[in-house]
């Protein structure tokens, strides 16, 4: 059996985003904690989208997380984090594959990750589940404030 195959992938309940920033840390995974990153923040974001924010539970710690998001056209999958004991034993692919079905669930028929251009592990492993890199694509971004 799979060391992975024991930890349980499912929807975050709305109290458990407050382990988030912690494994976000953890995995080195940038964050916001004065933005759009405090709770009440990501609070706001789930009761959007409570199903999108998918955990991996290992005895009921959270060691791996990802958000499906969508705009009705296009799904988003951000914020694939697993806990670094926890990397090379498939989990971030059991991540992706579950924010994939869910929105696919939903209808949408292009998916896509937004991954910052020096994030090379990233885009390494996004490439190894069959993304493609679009470089004529250019992602342009208004914010009220550097934490936003």
């Amino acid at each position: 059996m799979n060391q992975t195959d024991q930890v349980d992938l499912r929807a975050m309940t709305r109290l458990e985003l407050e382990h988030l920033p912690i494994l976000w840390v953890a995995a080195d995974l940038p964050f916001r904690p004065h933005g759009r990153d405090t709770y009440p923040a990501l609070e706001a974001q789930w009761h959007r989208n409570t199903d999108g924010f998918i955990g991996a539970f290992d005895s009921g710690a959270l060691v791996g997380s990802v958000v499906a998001t969508d705009d009705g056209r296009r799904g988003y999958i951000n914020r694939l984090a697993v806990h670094p004991a926890y990397r090379r034993r498939g989990l971030a692919v059991r991540l992706v594959e579950e924010a994939e079905r869910l929105l696919k669930r939903r209808g949408l028929t292009v998916i896509t990750a937004l991954i910052e251009d020096s994030n090379i592990a990233s885009r390494t492993f996004f490439a190894s589940q069959g993304y493609q890199h679009l470089p004529e694509v250019l992602y342009y971004a208004k914010r009220e404030s550097p934490e936003s």
